[in-house]
């Protein structure tokens, strides 16, 4: 993984250009702090800032085709590589990347390969041959890209906002899952799977089928040739990615050359539920675990330099971020590269709490739909550039292209929460590693209530930040914020002094059109908010947010239904089919 940044088309192949290239290149070496590279050909410039994870030693980008008419610099993994390789026995490698297998693809297929690419991704390519370029991002969005326009007809790419946001007349988010051809001056979709109509699944629920396709997509992740851990929270997704990484590390690559002893890492306020189901994960699963403290006062020191790096304004990803972005510091300085993570689970399955109150199956499917969709602006917006702000890279299992077809396969009737069976938020995901005979995890965090990570660190965090926020806002300033910011108009203190500080870094119109906005609660989509009447009177994106559910919802402290009582005794057929 690493930061990339094209100019492709520039109409000035001057050293003066050459030289600005590399200047905006710099601004992505926190991505990449191991290499630096950059191709010239005419006016097409390809950089790259690496990562080294993966052959480190000669893996090093731009990478070439044998004859190097064909260049490509690449922010990615590619988890198939090997096998690729298999189907190019007539093609000449230079390294051991797992991206080298981009350029040869190209020979082979042209534009027509990227489906075949199993990971994470975004890549620009240069065909030197015909001038010609494609540029393309994985399937989710995992990987950050961004296009932009210049006034000499130049397109430009580049891995954050900041590599292209002074140069370029207009940019834009680059849209997961498409590729775009300069032979076309367009955007296609590569990746259409099923689910993207949103039309509704009716596949039946095979708890076993399920729990195979994660433990596979946790596994090919494995793949690395440098030191890594896995990012523990203590809920149900972390906890999940932790305990089967424990489970089958010893059988992989990996192990022989890092040993089978696994690192967790967690991060929290004093006291913070997560801090303590994190540590006893660790100790059920075994793993050598790292807790790291902050204060409200580190995470609101560091408020500008998240901002700066995760590039939103989004009230919800900032508060998330911070914590993130501190433990990733303390992480790299131990030495390791690479962590597996539990992003995009509450996407699939409905984890959010505002799923309870779904009214039916098809409006929950579709919204899990149009969920997965805006992760790129989200989550993995978070996940990606709060670790590669610090050169670490963050790996998501439950986005892998294979399991998300088998989950969002499953017919939603299955999904659906339903507390008088039994049935809590991602019930699916419980109840396919709920094994009495070999238990991934201790069943009170195998059915522990969901928390949203900017509220699992302390609940004091979003508390202080909008203390914080109060401070610094006046209630002027918020008669005038229609007038100030006119485009997704913050309603609250803390979005307004978020939005002041996003403006000074990246003041133009584009930049703050590629921040998502709408009504939110729980961090529901818009659309979903209509599902009750009480939440149009109650938009915040904490987990808390969501009245009568969270067991410490805002101003209505619930106790906590205890995990066995609400968990009924299920039987499971010889194929795994709940019964």
């Amino acid at each position: 993984m690493c930061g990339i940044l094209a100019v492709l088309g520039c109409s000035d192949s001057s050293q003066a250009k050459r030289v600005r290239v590399l200047e905006l290149s710099r601004r992505l070496k926190h991505r990449g702090p191991d290499w630096s590279g950059l191709h010239q050909y005419g006016d097409n410039y390809l950089a790259h800032q690496r990562l080294a994870i993966v052959d480190p030693a000669s893996g090093d980008q731009p990478l070439f085709n044998e004859d190097k008419t064909v260049v490509v610099t690449v922010n990615g993994e590619i988890y198939n590589h090997e096998e690729l390789r298999k189907q190019l026995p007539n093609h000449t490698f230079r390294t051991g990347s797992d991206c080298d297998v981009i350029a040869h693809l190209y020979e082979e297929h042209g534009e027509n390969f990227v489906d075949m690419l199993d990971g994470i991704f975004s890549f620009a390519l240069l065909d030197t041959r015909d001038n010609s370029f494609i540029v393309a991002r994985d399937a989710i969005g995992v990987t950050s890209l961004y296009i932009g326009w210049g006034l000499d007809g130049s397109v430009w790419i580049s891995s954050e906002l900041k590599g292209l946001n002074d140069d370029c007349e207009h940019f834009e988010s680059f849209p997961p899952g498409h590729l775009y051809s300069s032979k076309e001056r367009a955007f296609r979709r590569w990746y259409n799977p099923p689910w993207f109509s949103e039309a509704i699944p009716s596949a039946p629920y095979d708890p076993l089928a399920l729990r195979h396709a994660f433990e596979k997509a946790v596994v090919k992740r494995l793949m690395t040739d440098v030191p890594f851990g896995v990012l523990l929270s203590g809920g149900l997704d972390s906890s999940l990615v932790a305990a089967v990484t424990a489970r089958y590390l010893a059988g992989t690559n990996a192990a022989k050359q890092w040993g089978t002893k696994l690192h967790s890492f967690c991060v929290g306020l004093e006291g913070a539920p997560d801090l303590k189901a994190a540590k006893e994960v660790a100790d059920y699963i075994g793993t050598v675990h790292h807790e790291f403290h902050y204060t409200v006062q580190d995470g609101i020191d560091a408020i500008e330099d998240v901002i700066y790096h995760i590039e939103t304004y989004d009230v919800t990803t900032i508060r998330a971020s911070i914590p993130m972005f501190l433990m990733s510091r303390k992480i790299k300085s131990l030495g390791v590269k690479w962590v597996i993570s539990g992003e995009g689970s509450d996407e699939i399955f409905g984890g959010y709490l505002y799923f309870h109150k779904a009214p039916n199956k098809d409006e929950f499917h579709q919204e899990t739909c149009r969920k997965i969709k805006a992760l790129h602006k989200y989550d993995c917006l978070r996940a990606n550039k709060s670790t590669f702000a610090w050169g670490l890279e963050a790996r998501v299992p439950f986005l892998d292209k294979d399991f998300i077809r088998v989950a969002m396969n499953i017919d939603p009737e299955y999904k659906m929460i339903k507390k008088e069976e039994g049935r809590i938020e991602k019930w699916v995901l419980r109840r396919a590693f709920d094994d009495e005979e070999h238990p991934y995890l201790p069943k009170h965090i195998l059915y522990r209530q969901k928390e949203q990570f900017s509220d699992g660190v302390g609940y004091g965090w979003i508390d202080g930040l909008k203390a914080h926020a109060e401070k610094h806002v006046t209630d002027r300033m918020m008669l005038n914020a229609a007038n100030i910011f006119p485009f997704n108009t913050p309603t609250t203190k803390e979005a307004y002094y978020y939005r002041m500080i996003f403006e000074r870094f990246f003041p133009q119109n584009s930049a703050r059109l590629s921040v998502p906005g709408g009504p939110s609660v729980a961090c529901s989509t818009a659309k979903a908010v209509e599902w009750d009447a009480a939440w149009s009177n109650n938009l915040d994106p904490s987990g808390r947010a969501a009245l009568g559910v969270h067991a410490s919802a805002y101003g209505n402290q619930v106790k906590a239904v205890e995990p066995e009582k609400i968990i009924p005794k299920m039987e499971v057929s010889p194929l795994g089919v709940a019964i």
